[in-house]
Formats: C-alpha cells, structure tokens, sequence
C-alpha cells in the first residue's frame, strides 16, 4: 500500500514543467529522512548500552556497623577534655618513672592528638533501587540509586537507652618531655625512655629525656 502511495506522489510530482527536477528533489528528502531516522535509531542503541555497560559492576557501600564518636569536653570540669587526659597521663608516667632504681625527682609533660575515641555498634540498612528511563528520542537508559539507613544499637539500662559500645581507642599520645635526676647517666636515661615506649606506647623518637639541674 505504501508503495502505491509513493508512486502516485511521483506520477504527481513528475508531471507539469520541471517534473524531473522535482522527482529527483522528491527522492532526495525521502533519503535523507531515511539516513536521519537511521542516526537517531544509533545513537539511541549507543546510548543505552553505554549506560548499561557503566551500571556493571556497581555496588552499594561497604556494609559497615560501626560509628566513631569522638568525647567532648565538658563545660564546668576545670578545663578541657585534652588537658585532662594529659594530666591523668603525666601523674602516672610521673609515679611510674619514680620508681626506677637511680632515677629522682621526675617532671613530666605529655602532649595527645586525640580524646577517647568510642566506636559504637549500629544497625545499617542498604536499599538499592534501579529504573529505566526513555527521552524524547526513544533512547533507554538505567540508573540505579542507593539509600543507606543506619540507627545506633541501644539496650535499656535503668530506664536510660545506652549505645552498646563495641571498642574504646586510647588517645594517642603526641609526644613526651621528662626532666629527671639522674638522667645524666646514660643507662638511667635509656630505662626512663625504654620505660615510657612500653607504658605509652610512643616511639622513642617523640620521647625526650633530660636531667634536672643540681640544686
């Protein structure tokens, strides 16, 4: 039917003056709609392979259970959480360097990066959905979108919802100064700093140890 349609228009077209160059005008639009459609039908076939191939492959966010939460200082407390982690930190290293045979009298100064650092259990829930969307063209294309929800696990203490804490990391120190009697002797200085490795878990090179003046 369509054939006979065409060539009605071209027993149309082909009559009167300029016939001829209207019939060849005629059959040159027919192929370039043809070549269009063609370029608009590849481009929609280049296109939703395109996205498909970049959908391969893609996963949600690794599954985590776990927050970090770092503790802030309380207001009122005679000063910052930093300072007194460092306080607690140089009394200790102060009494524990006291003890060591040959060592005297001991100042300590300790400096830390980090407060406490809690590590919380939390319940995560990942949902991924994936459309198809068409345009104007024709041409299909995927997208897949990801949504994460995540509530803190808490059980009831005294009426109170506690968060289970499932690990406590300890403040790393930064570095250490010790003014000591008794570190003019190089064995004594080596046990202050060896001592002060282990205790505080500090390379030696943020450990310094000096001796105390002679009074």
């Amino acid at each position: 039917m369509m054939g006979n349609w065409l060539k009605r228009l071209e027993q149309w077209l082909g009559g009167g003056a300029n016939g001829a160059r209207k019939m060849q005008t005629f059959r040159w639009l027919i192929i370039l709609g043809l070549v269009g459609v063609a370029i608009m039908l590849f481009n929609s076939f280049v296109n939703v392979k395109k996205l498909d191939h970049e959908n391969i492959g893609r996963e949600p966010p690794q599954e985590s259970a776990m927050i970090s939460t770092t503790q802030e200082g309380t207001a009122g407390s005679g000063g910052s959480t930093f300072e007194s982690i460092e306080q607690d930190f140089e009394m200790r290293t102060k009494t524990m360097l006291e003890q060591i045979v040959g060592v005297g009298s001991v100042d300590v100064m300790v400096t830390v990066e980090s407060t406490e650092e809690l590590v919380m259990q939390k319940d995560v829930k990942d949902t991924q959905e994936l459309t198809e969307e068409t345009d104007a063209n024709g041409g299909k294309r995927h997208v897949t979108s990801y949504q994460r929800d995540g509530q803190i696990v808490t059980y009831d203490s005294s009426g109170d919802e506690t968060p289970i804490i499932t690990k406590k990391i300890k403040p790393q120190v930064r570095g250490v100064l010790v003014v000591a009697k008794g570190a003019e002797n190089e064995v004594v200085k080596g046990l202050i700093v060896d001592a002060i490795q282990r205790g505080l878990n500090v390379p030696s090179y943020r450990i310094s140890v000096v001796p105390r003046k002679q009074e």
